[in-house]
């Protein structure tokens, strides 16, 4: 195990305590005990973590990115992984909604050049606190918000019935339903008059769509009420983004939290990150044929020798070829052309480069297009300027 797996929230002596505890023939429940604080669950908690410890180093605001694995309980299937790749971005040290506007304009813009179209929804917590209030049910959020997180799947007659299994009664639904049926600020504003807490998470989405300009947006913006998260740390804003081309569940997720810190004995610093679901991305990618050409792993050139000196030769210019930040690689041996043109076809690459005596004395070198078999005898800056015009202008 190294430190940067374990529960956050745990100690050292607690989690060996827990080891101690259970019995050396409960092999089940002993793998339980481990596989519950042994696999990454988030991007978010580390991080907080990482901020108070490294809280006399950041400047603040600090934002930063991460891409790595996480894990879930959960049973395999399209979509949803017991590990998976999530890609966050976080911003901690300031409470301006500015964040939260420029986050929705980042998410934009990446979906939309992936080619992706896509709903991009937000809420805010404070809203469903304010729904809870005013129904009655103030001590019972999370048991509303579990329940109306499903409305989009099941509908309001299973919404209903679950919670009234859970307890809340008629008139507590009735209202939970009447409120949430509109999505309109104005109409949420009215019903939410008597919560000061409801009419701040009103008051806040306003300023959210305030510094935007919905000209600019490529992708729908969407405002749900109905919309709760499952994680319990957001306190404002949140996020979530769905396919309206293909059945999948949420891609991105995210939202404000005003206290995470706080569990690492560090108060009052304000963070809102999102995190794009890489995962289920990628499927929708490759379920609409769209994943982008440009990042295949393709290299551009393969660098063909005719002779020992010519590999050793084409060895230096494909480190110089990758230098200028053009993908190249050189077949491992000077073999026949015939067995490196049949590689360099298999691989689909688009240009090979030809390197013999010949090349080696005029510093001139031979770079064919495959699909079109054109030819061009090029000095080695020719070579990269064209090859950086190709990449440019013709992305193949």
């Amino acid at each position: 195990f190294s430190a940067e797996a374990f529960n956050p929230a745990l100690s050292f002596e607690d989690f060996s305590q827990d080891l101690l505890s259970v019995s050396v023939l409960d092999s089940n429940a002993l793998i339980s005990s481990i596989s519950k604080r042994g696999l990454r669950y988030d991007l978010t908690v580390p991080f907080a973590r990482y901020v108070v410890m490294h809280r006399n180093d950041l400047q603040f605001p600090f934002k930063r990115y991460q891409i790595q694995p996480v894990w879930r309980a959960d049973r395999p299937q399209k979509g949803r992984y017991q590990e998976f790749y999530q890609c966050d971005a976080d911003a901690v040290g300031s409470t301006s909604l500015s964040q939260e506007a420029a986050y929705i304009e980042m998410i934009d813009e990446v979906f939309t050049q992936l080619g992706l179209s896509v709903e991009i929804i937000i809420n805010n917590r404070k809203i469903l606190a304010g729904i809870a209030e005013v129904a009655g049910v103030s001590g019972r959020m999370v048991e509303m918000t579990v329940a109306i997180d499903k409305l989009d799947k099941v509908g309001w007659d299973q919404v209903k019935s679950e919670l009234s299994d859970r307890g809340f009664l008629d008139n507590q639904i009735n209202m939970i339903q009447t409120i949430l049926q509109n999505s309109d600020l104005n109409h949420l504003e009215e019903h939410l008059s008597t919560s000061q807490v409801g009419l701040k998470g009103v008051q806040e989405l306003n300023q959210v769509l305030a510094y935007i300009n919905p000209s600019t947006l490529k992708q729908n913006l969407r405002i749900d009420p109905n919309l709760a998260r499952g994680l319990n740390y957001y306190t404002g804003c949140i996020f979530e983004v769905k396919s309206k081309e293909v059945e999948m569940g949420s891609i991105l997720g995210g939202g404000r939290y005003d206290d995470l810190t706080s569990v690492f004995g560090m108060d009052g610093v304000s963070g809102v990150g999102i995190s794009f679901g890489v995962e289920r991305i990628y499927d929708i990618l490759i379920e609409l044929d769209r994943f982008p050409k440009s990042v295949d792993g393709t290299d551009r050139v393969l660098a063909i020798a005719m002779d020992e000196m010519s590999h050793i030769h084409a060895f230096d210019l494909v480190r110089t070829l990758r230098r200028a930040k053009i993908s190249a690689d050189l077949y491992p041996d000077p073999v026949k052309m015939k067995k490196q043109m049949k590689y360099a076809n298999s691989l689909k690459v688009p240009y090979v480069m030809i390197i013999g005596s010949s090349e080696i004395e005029s510093s001139r070198y031979t770079l064919k297009h495959m699909s079109s078999g054109e030819q061009w005898q090029l000095s080695l800056s020719e070579l990269i300027d064209k090859l950086n015009g190709s990449l440019s202008e013709q992305k193949d």
